[in-house]
C-alpha cells in the first residue's frame, strides 16, 4: 500500500479528469491523471478507476483494467469479473480484464477464468489460459520464494510491472551479466518463444527472459515473434519492446504500427511503445497515424497517448504519472 496521502480535493480533481466530468480533458490527460492514482494503491483509487468502465473509448477501459491488476488488491475483482463476463464489452478490454486477475492472482478467480477457456473471442481464451497458470505458479515453490525475494528491502526490480508470467528459471529478475548469457541462450528462449506446441504461458516465461536480457540479439529474438498468428502474443511482444526502451526495436515496431492487416490491439501496442522509446524517427509516424481518418479508432488514440508519450520523454520532465501537478508538489512515481 503507498504511503502517500492526498486531500480529498486532489482525489477529486484526479477523479474529474480521469471520468472527464468536464467533457473537456484531452485522452492523454486522462491517462496521466490513471497512472497517478494507479501510482497511489489505495481503495479510493481502485474506486474511482472502476468507475470509467462507463467510458466509450476500449483503448481507455483497457487501461483501466491494467491499471487495476497491477495495484494488486483484491477489493479490485469485482468489477474486473463483470468486465470479463460482458460480452458485449471489446475484446481488448475482456482480455485486460482477465490479465488483471492473473496480476491479483488469488485461487478464487481460477473457476471464472476457466468459464472463459472456451470464449468465443481468441484473445480472451488465451489470456485466461495464461492468467490461470500465472495463479497456479505463484503457488509454487519457485513462486511463493520469488514473491518473497520482491519483499526483501534491498530488493530493487529491473522492471516493476506484474507481468503476465514470469521470467524463464534463473533469468527472474535482473539483467544477467554480459558474460553469463550466450547466443546459444538467446536462440534456445528464441525456440520456446516461437514453439507453438508449447503451452502460451511457457511462451510467455522466454519471452519475459529475453526481455530482461536487453540485448540487441535478444530484441531480434523476440521481434521474429511478430510471425505469431496469436494477436494477444503478437501485442505483448510490443508491450515488452514498450519496457524495454530499445531503439533497436523501432524498425520492426514501425513496420507493425503501418500495417493495416495487423490487428488493432498489436498496433496500439506498438504505437504506445514507440512513444516510450521517442527517438526522432519515430514522430512522423506518430504524427501520420493520430491525424488519419481510416485509422481505426483504438490505433488513433494510441498514436494520441504516444505523442503525449514522445513529448514527455524528450522534455526532462521528471516523472509521466504528474495528474496532481497542478493541485500539489508532492512526488507521485508509477509503480
Amino acid at each position: 500500500m503507498s504511503s502517500t496521502t492526498i486531500s480529498s480535493a486532489q482525489l477529486k480533481a484526479l477523479e474529474d479528469s480521469l471520468l472527464n466530468t468536464s467533457g473537456k480533458v484531452p485522452l492523454h490527460d486522462r491517462f496521466r491523471a490513471l497512472f497517478t492514482l494507479k501510482s497511489l494503491k489505495s481503495e479510493d483509487s481502485i474506486r474511482i478507476i472502476s468507475k470509467g468502465f462507463q467510458d466509450s473509448s476500449a483503448l481507455l477501459k483497457h487501461e483501466l483494467a491494467y491499471c487495476l491488476g497491477q495495484i494488486k488488491n483484491p477489493s479490485a475483482l469485482p468489477v474486473l469479473e463483470s468486465v470479463l463476463r460482458d460480452s458485449s464489452e471489446d475484446p481488448m478490454v475482456r482480455h485486460e480484464a482477465a490479465e488483471a486477475m492473473g496480476a491479483i492472482s488469488t485461487t478464487d478467480s481460477i473457476p471464472l477464468l476457466k468459464e472463459y477457456l472456451s470464449d468465443p473471442e481468441r484473445s480472451v481464451r488465451e489470456t485466461c489460459e495464461i492468467a490461470i497458470a500465472r495463479i497456479e505458479w505463484d503457488k509454487t515453490e519457485e513462486g511463493t520464494k520469488t514473491d518473497e525475494a520482491t519483499k526483501d528491502e534491498d530488493y530493487i526490480p529491473l522492471y516493476t510491472s506484474i507481468d503476465p508470467a514470469p521470467a524463464t528459471s534463473g533469468l527472474l529478475a535482473g539483467t544477467p551479466k554480459p558474460g553469463d548469457i550466450s547466443q546459444l541462450d538467446i536462440d534456445e528462449l528464441r525456440n520456446q518463444l516461437l514453439d507453438t506446441k508449447r503451452p502460451l504461458f511457457e511462451r510467455y516465461r522466454a519471452m519475459f527472459a529475453l526481455r530482461n536480457i536487453g540485448s540487441p540479439a535478444a530484441v531480434d529474438a523476440l521481434a521474429a515473434g511478430f510471425s505469431d498468428d496469436s494477436a494477444l502474443f503478437k501485442h505483448e511482444i510490443a508491450f515488452v519492446f514498450g519496457q524495454l526502451l530499445s531503439p533497436h526495436s523501432v524498425p520492426c515496431l514501425i513496420e507493425v504500427l503501418q500495417n493495416g492487416a495487423e490487428s488493432d490491439m498489436v498496433r496500439h501496442e506498438a504505437a504506445e511503445a514507440l512513444g516510450g522509446i521517442a527517438t526522432p524517427e519515430v514522430l512522423p509516424h506518430l504524427k501520420e497515424w493520430v491525424a488519419r481518418t481510416d485509422a481505426p479508432v483504438v490505433v488513433r488514440e494510441s498514436c494520441q497517448v504516444a505523442l503525449d508519450m514522445w513529448e514527455h520523454e524528450n522534455s526532462g520532465e521528471f516523472q509521466y504519472a504528474n495528474g496532481l501537478q497542478d493541485t500539489a508538489t508532492m512526488p507521485i512515481s508509477v509503480a
